[in-house]
């Protein structure tokens, strides 16, 4: 059965055949680990799991190499302001070493308990600092760059195709920039690829151009060509890195190697929260420990990403989340409890077409409503354990461990049973939410998890839960 996926280089669905027989080379944007990542993050690294387990299910191994940025992400992708890290380093004394690998275990986590399978390779900006000034000397010998007195920048101007992948032309990117003008920048677009540091930045490196940093673009590309090579399969990451990192990567590369990196370029949509923007300023940036002490199963957020295609914006709320839960423990129940029914040689060829048509949504551009839709359809069928056999099968997919998950929402801890030192910490959570002291709520939901237990928030009060 053959693969289709939408490549976002040539705007439409084309046949995937791998470079290499029943071999795949996958590079995935990983995070920059200066904070927490959020559930619209998470959505990326679900979709990247899912594509990867799909084509393994394929029966084709799969070579997933993801990204650490822990260095020379700039505040703006437009090569303004401060280092991320280093911002973060400042705001909570730390070192940015301390930060990368604080906030790194804390993403890690997350995956695992979304059921995302742990990358091939793991590689760290800062550990590969000699493969990226390699390629920015190559950019210079072959004329793409240029040095300027804060760094080395690449000549957009020099690579007739960029723009190949948003569709945006250079006089539109003239015309539409934002960027602060940089008198010695031939063109408003024209990208750092190394930055020269000043003396006090907290992370430079030795390079032919002075102590410097490199910029966040030529990261990947560095990475994805030293253990992928100059030509691989698939490239993933969000919607929001088309127009600026991401074409960027393809020019860089290109500009080195002839290739745009990588033949298929796939891109999962935004997440909406309440139907708007995720921000800060509006206090919906949720994660999935918010989940979790509302009384989620992380997973429930997996199940919910997967009801929508990858390639459509998601619009997350609570209720939804809550019928997702529900759609889940639903299905799962369904599933457990076929496992010791009997079944029959007709069922076995009726949960054989159910097996093909899962794989058919599968292989059509990662069509996951479609496919959790057929697992529905096969429910109701009459399979006996035939339909723990194939729910089984269709889970190395899906990882929502249908057949040994969870089949009901815990209940809450009544508060008589719980230790003095948790009753009194509650307490004064509800003192600081009377008060709508929310950074001390918040500080004392963090001390409660520490001690073991989750909070949900409810119309009727706290509801405390143990976690593992």
């Amino acid at each position: 059965m053959s693969i289709q996926f939408y490549n976002t280089l040539t705007r439409r669905k084309q046949k995937f055949e791998p470079l290499r027989p029943k071999q795949v080379g996958m590079y995935t944007c990983g995070p920059t680990v200066y904070g927490y990542a959020s559930i619209g993050n998470m959505r990326a690294y679900i979709f990247a799991d899912t594509l990867r387990r799909g084509l393994e299910f394929n029966d084709y191994k799969v070579k997933m190499v993801m990204n650490i940025t822990d260095v020379g992400h700039l505040e703006s992708d437009q090569d303004e302001g401060e280092d991320k890290m280093a911002l973060t380093a400042k705001r909570e004394q730390k070192t940015p070493w301390e930060i990368a690998e604080y906030y790194t275990d804390v993403f890690l986590a997350d995956l695992q308990r979304l059921n995302v399978k742990k990358p091939s390779v793991l590689a760290w900006a800062t550990k590969h600092i000699p493969e990226m000034i390699a390629m920015v000397e190559e950019l210079l010998e072959r004329g793409y760059a240029y040095e300027t007195s804060d760094g080395i920048y690449f000549d957009i101007g020099k690579y007739p195709e960029y723009g190949r992948l948003s569709g945006q032309k250079l006089d539109e990117q003239q015309a539409g920039a934002r960027v602060e003008v940089n008198p010695e920048k031939r063109h408003p677009a024209d990208f750092a690829l190394w930055k020269k540091a000043p003396k006090e930045h907290i992370m430079q490196w030795q390079s032919p151009w002075g102590m410097g940093y490199p910029g966040w673009h030529i990261e990947c590309s560095a990475m994805g060509r030293k253990y992928l090579g100059d030509l691989f399969d698939i490239h993933t990451g969000g919607a929001d890195h088309i127009p600026v990192h991401h074409e960027n990567e393809i020019a860089q590369t290109a500009a080195c190697t002839g290739e745009p990196g990588a033949r298929f370029w796939m891109h999962n949509e935004f997440l909406l929260i309440e139907g708007g923007k995720m921000s800060k300023s509006l206090g919906n940036v949720y994660t999935i420990s918010d989940l979790i002490e509302r009384g989620f199963e992380p997973l429930s957020y997996r199940y919910f990403c997967h009801n929508a295609h990858y390639r459509r914006q998601l619009n997350f709320t609570w209720s939804a989340l809550e019928a997702a839960q529900k759609g889940l423990l639903g299905l799962r129940r369904l599933v457990q409890n076929s496992a010791h029914q009997a079944d029959s040689a007709e069922a076995v060829g009726k949960a054989d077409t159910y097996r093909e048509d899962f794989l058919a949504a599968v292989n059509d551009d990662l069509n996951l409503p479609r496919a959790i839709a057929v697992l529905w359809e096969a429910s109701k069928a009459g399979l006996g354990r035939q339909f723990y056999v194939l729910a089984r099968d269709c889970d190395q997919v899906l990882g929502l461990d249908l057949c040994q998950g969870a089949v009901q929402e815990d209940a809450g801890l009544a508060r008589e049973d719980l230790p003095p030192e948790v009753q009194g910490l509650l307490q004064e959570r509800e003192a600081a939410r009377a008060a709508k002291d929310w950074g001390k709520s918040d500080a004392l939901r963090r001390q409660l998890q520490e001690l073991g237990y989750a909070i949900k928030d409810t119309a009727q009060g706290m509801e405390i839960k143990r976690t593992e």
